[in-house]
């Protein structure tokens, strides 16, 4: 699938008024799942009051037992730090990885803004090694400033 044209779909979801911001995130979490083959499990962090954590919010995928990641640990805890995009091809090769279940081989993390300030971020792990191109990383910037919007 043509990875941009998941936008117009990510636009109608956020823009639904009539839906909870939650169910709203819980609504990208599943189609970015359910159209891209290689996004195995997708969900979003948000930081967790004034604490230096992230909490877990809507996601899609297998149970996680990383509902709360302290800032700078794992590739969640480091973009919350950096506030860059992280690609990791390959998390065996990363020192500062947070296992989530052995089959996943590969992650994504975008940060998201709020006037300039990093609120939380989309967090994408798959089971294929090295799947992630530059196209996923504009799909999900665009993802986090929509969602941006809402929040």
């Amino acid at each position: 699938m043509e990875l941009k044209a998941l936008e117009p779909k990510i636009t109608e979801i956020v823009s639904n008024t009539n839906e909870t911001i939650e169910n709203r995130l819980y609504s990208i979490c599943k189609l970015l799942e359910s159209n891209i083959n290689y996004y195995n499990w997708v969900g979003f962090y948000f930081k967790n009051g004034d604490k230096e954590e992230l909490k877990l919010g809507p996601y899609v995928g297998e149970p996680t037992d990383h509902t709360i990641i302290p800032f700078g640990k794992g590739i969640c805890g480091q973009v919350a730090v950096s506030n860059q995009n992280f690609v990791v091809p390959d998390v065996a090769a990363q020192d500062n990885y947070i296992a989530c279940s052995i089959t996943v081989k590969a992650e994504i993390v975008i940060p998201i803004f709020v006037n300039g300030e990093n609120i939380g971020q989309i967090d994408i792990d798959s089971n294929t090694p090295d799947p992630f191109t530059e196209a996923d990383e504009r799909l999900l910037e665009f993802v986090c400033a929509k969602v941006s919007e809402i929040l």
